[in-house]
């Protein structure tokens, strides 16, 4: 199939021939605390065709958003994880996630929902209260870790070998502080009882 365009001599138009497809930004999304398995991939990306996904990663390796290599010597499966050009798109992630959080309204019936997902509003709150350090956050099963700097944030799978603070919280608390409904100071205070 080829290549749509919009053909227009704009960065702006380039970036979307780009990552502008449906789904190509939630698999970047997907992508920003770690590898991943292309399983893994599908069962966060609810809504996603196996065909869908599979053309998305292909695209984007292509483009050089990420790369493809074998999970281990001994196997045939397969990772993917972005490069530093896919990583790069953390900040556009982050800003579109900023811009979309006060649209988030109410959760309809019908929405999926991951934990993780609130990685990028949950940073921004913490980043907010501390300077710097390393975070872990337990929301329910999932477990993710920040490394907060003066040059920003990242976060990453799993839980830090040290972390300077570890928060457990629940799904509806992570919502309320990642939409400002609830302030992660108030979360703290509770944690410091």
């Amino acid at each position: 199939m080829p290549r749509r365009s919009y053909d227009h001599y704009c960065a702006l138009s380039r970036a979307l021939d780009t990552v502008g497809d449906r789904w190509s930004l939630l698999v970047v999304r997907e992508l920003c605390s770690g590898p991943r398995r292309y399983s893994d991939l599908f069962a966060d990306l609810p809504g996603i065709s196996t065909d869908m996904l599979a053309a998305r990663l292909k695209d984007l390796e292509r483009d050089g958003i990420l790369t493809r290599r074998k999970a281990g010597p001994r196997t045939s499966t397969a990772v993917y994880e972005l490069t530093a050009a896919g990583a790069g798109l953390r900040t556009v992630l982050d800003a579109l996630s900023a811009w979309g959080t006060p649209l988030l309204g109410e959760r309809r019936a019908t929405d999926a929902v991951r934990a993780h997902w609130f990685a990028l509003p949950l940073g921004r709150a913490l980043a907010q209260r501390i300077a710097a350090g390393t975070v872990t956050v337990h929301i329910g099963e999932s477990v993710f870790h920040y490394v907060i700097t003066e040059t920003g944030l990242s976060h990453h799978d799993g839980p830090a070998a040290v972390a300077d603070l570890v928060l457990h919280l629940d799904l509806n608390r992570a919502i309320a502080i990642a939409t400002g409904a609830e302030s992660l100071a108030d979360v703290l205070e509770d944690r410091a009882r």
